[in-house]
């Protein structure tokens, strides 16, 4: 890993010099990536070892701990982070292997956390299936082609041949699966859900009201289903690539879900999560997936009914006892610390920390409710993953 560092500080040094910048139940066999010398092509050769503590929580068994890792855990809120951020594109970033490899390890090596989730983005698969965005510094995405009628729908574009429309994909998963391997931490591959996806699509960029897509749900639902059911089918066939590359375990980010009601959520939103969901464990069964809706408190009990992810995330913006009380103790839980307790003093975050490993006990997944956020204390986050290996739960049987 040394070699990529030097080289991705060599690239930032020679392509912006003129900016003054220098630059993956029980025991299992473990499927880490090898290359093929023949093909080049990533092939999984089974080695015997113990699972790591986040793949094996995630799959409901009894863990020592909390495995913790945070989403946006690589993020501008760290020096090295912003040495490429200031100076790259997004996409290049997160479409050039040798880079995104780096910042997926970043905070990894720093914090030592439990998971290691690649660097890139929701919308990263939408080109492939006729959807074209780009990042624009200080604004965020923007898709300059929204989709907004029939005609629009009708240009989509099935998702195939995931290598060829993302080459680059591969070489991140199966890099980062290789580098992993013999640690204990797990590689988190990740899609966002095909409301999210498509509300996006919709609306061309992050949209207070959602307005373009709620008028579309309002006025022409059936237009919306036909979108929802080809960004399912799609994600899918994403999402079963990033395990075939070596991702151990794929979260689904339903980032808008706050832009529902719970009766929308039950039309709109779950049954198409539930559908990539189905996709996968009929390919993938052992593999866990992650479900994490953003403003899903208050759609709990729908949640609950409705999607049969293994792992449930939370936003900070409930109690951790409450969603407990509502999915019971048989569910695995994730989150729920609000990002903003890092900006406190230590005691304040190992007693937050405390707190929510109370309320949530066992076959629970430590994390902020939502991402990192810009300016965070890097010291902060370290001290958080701290406290969750301190966080030894009492009279636990672990296989050995």
């Amino acid at each position: 890993m040394e070699r990529v560092t030097a080289r991705n500080h060599a690239f930032l040094a020679s392509k912006y010099h003129h900016r003054g910048t220098s630059r993956t139940s029980q025991l299992r066999a473990a499927r880490v990536p090898a290359r093929a010398a023949s093909t080049g092509r990533t092939v999984l050769t089974p080695v015997a070892q113990k699972d790591p503590i986040l793949l094996r929580a995630a799959r409901g068994e009894a863990v020592e701990r909390p495995p913790v890792w945070l989403m946006r855990q690589a993020g501008r809120y760290m020096a090295d982070f912003r040495k490429f951020s200031e100076v790259i594109p997004f996409r290049e970033r997160s479409e050039t292997a040798s880079i995104a490899i780096e910042l997926s390890l970043q905070p990894y090596k720093a914090f030592k956390t439990d998971g290691v989730i690649m660097f890139s983005d929701i919308l990263t698969p939408l080109p492939a299936i006729g959807v074209e965005f780009d990042v624009i510094r200080g604004k965020g995405p923007r898709i300059e082609n929204p989709l907004r009628t029939k005609e629009d729908f009708l240009r989509l574009r099935p998702m195939e041949d995931v290598d060829d429309k993302c080459p680059f994909l591969r070489e991140i998963l199966s890099s980062l699966r290789k580098e992993l391997d013999g640690s204990d931490a797990t590689l988190i591959g990740f899609v966002g859900t095909p409301w999210t996806l498509a509300a996006y699509a919709i609306e061309g960029k992050a949209e207070r009201d959602c307005k373009n897509t709620k008028i579309m749900m309002m006025q022409d639902p059936q237009l919306l289903h036909q979108i929802l059911s080809h960004f399912a089918d799609a994600i899918a066939v994403y999402a079963c690539h990033q395990i075939e590359c070596g991702a151990q375990i794929v979260d689904l980010f339903d980032s808008w879900s706050h832009h529902l009601s719970p009766a929308q959520a039950s039309e709109f939103s779950h049954p198409y999560a539930q559908r990539v969901m189905d996709a996968v464990k009929a390919k993938y069964p052992d593999t866990p997936l992650m479900f994490h809706a953003n403003g899903g408190t208050g759609k709990f009990n729908r949640i609950r009914d409705e999607i049969t992810a293994d792992v449930i995330g939370l936003d900070w913006a409930c109690d951790m006892s409450d969603a407990r009380s509502v999915f019971g103790r048989k569910q695995t839980l994730q989150g729920n610390v609000d990002p903003m307790i890092l900006f406190g003093d230590e005691e304040t975050i190992r007693a937050a920390v405390k707190d929510c490993v109370g309320q949530a006990g066992q076959r629970h997944i430590l994390g902020v409710g939502h991402g990192v956020i810009q300016g965070t204390p890097e010291e902060s986050v370290g001290i958080f993953c701290d406290a969750a290996r301190q966080s030894v739960y009492e009279n636990v049987a672990v296989s050995a």
